[in-house]
């Protein structure tokens, strides 16, 4: 997937091509890679830090590059070989946020309370200082915006926030546990061959006035900010199934439906740091059951082809039995888990330092 690397985020994980001052003596090649973390940009060039020591590369011969994921951690499947931390780190770009913070390696998220994922912490890494100075700077960083501090806790399936040292500290101080949830990953290929077959897929790039009509019914919204999440990946897919033409019998619809342009199924594929992360998923209630989220979601697999990425993530919630049968049919298994704690606090009631949150 060739892509500007003048837009990667620094700190991403990188293949960049670029041409050489002269052909490779051994080899006449006159192209080679560089990979590794993005460690700097500026006008002229890029520093991509390798495992041999930092490579510095001229924009004007960068010829391709692309977001790769983590290196992995151990044996086995790539989309179960990384760390429960590498896993959040991929999953942050694959749902936009109205804002974004970083407090040390922490990545803080905001929109205007439109959905957990967009108003929450990701405390992986580091936060460059005690742990107790950092959840006061969080909460006073969410308390500008008018909203609770919330903490996506992340570690094995069935652990409990208490056992950790951030999750022991937010309880202490009030936080309440809630949406104990899973993450689910997979390999490109196999969510691919499950398709179970159905009507033809629409794939958009942009989000359109109809996919955000139909994608009103699925939950409640926030103006302006549902937008900016929905559309706030680096890259992504907008996938329906709209009834029409043929359809009607296929689907059961009735009399004067197959006429409708509004979809009756949705999903979207939010890319970033080499994954793409499903999400979205809704069939309308009265065409559930004739397998049109496994269909779209298998096409959406096929689609990331087009986008050199062979990897897929999601999240669902643990009692959420339907979407696992489902997920598991498909091909997907479990990587690990999140739970979100919040803040009884809204509004910054607690007294300190207005905190150094980077924008």
């Amino acid at each position: 997937m060739p892509a500007d690397v003048r837009r990667i985020p620094l700190g991403s994980r990188v293949v960049v091509r670029w041409r050489l001052d002269a052909p490779d003596e051994a080899t006449g090649a006159t192209l080679t890679d560089s990979v590794g973390t993005l460690a700097e940009r500026d006008a002229q060039h890029v520093v991509v830090e390798t495992s041999r020591g930092p490579v510095t590369i001229a924009l004007a011969r960068v010829t391709t590059a692309k977001e790769v994921p983590p290196k992995p951690s151990r044996r086995g499947a790539p989309h179960l070989a990384l760390t429960i931390e590498d896993l959040q780190r991929v999953m942050v770009p694959a749902w936009g946020a109205v804002e974004r913070g970083a407090l040390g390696d922490w990545q803080l998220r905001a929109s205007a309370g439109y959905t957990q994922r967009g108003n929450s912490v990701v405390p992986v890494g580091s936060p460059g200082r005690p742990l107790a100075a950092a959840v006061e700077e969080v909460e006073h960083w969410y308390a500008g915006r008018g909203l609770p501090a919330k903490f996506a806790l992340a570690g094995p399936q069935g652990f409990e926030p208490a056992d950790d040292s951030l999750g022991a500290l937010l309880l202490a101080r009030g936080y309440t546990v809630g949406s104990r949830t899973l993450n689910l990953t997979a390999a490109r290929e196999t969510i691919a061959a499950a398709d179970p077959g159905g009507p033809a897929v629409t794939i958009a790039d942009d989000l359109s006035p109809s996919w955000l009509e139909a994608y009103h019914r699925t939950r409640a919204t926030v103006p302006g900010a549902t937008e900016a999440v929905l559309s706030g990946s680096p890259r992504v897919l907008f996938g329906s199934i709209t009834p029409g033409g043929g359809l009607s019998q296929q689907l059961g619809l009735r009399a004067g439906d197959a006429a409708g342009t509004a979809p009756i199924a949705l999903a979207r594929l939010g890319i970033g740091a080499g994954w793409g992360g499903l999400g979205a998923v809704w069939t309308d209630p009265a065409y559930r059951g004739r397998g049109l989220a496994a269909h779209l979601t298998a096409r959406l697999a096929v689609a990331l082809r087009e986008e050199g990425v062979s990897l897929l993530h999601l999240q669902v919630e643990h009692d959420n039995e339907t979407a696992i049968r489902l997920y598991r049919r498909l091909g997907f298994v479990v990587h690990s888990s999140y739970a979100y704690l919040t803040s009884p606090q809204t509004g910054g009631a607690r007294q300190g330092s207005a905190g150094r949150v980077a924008p």
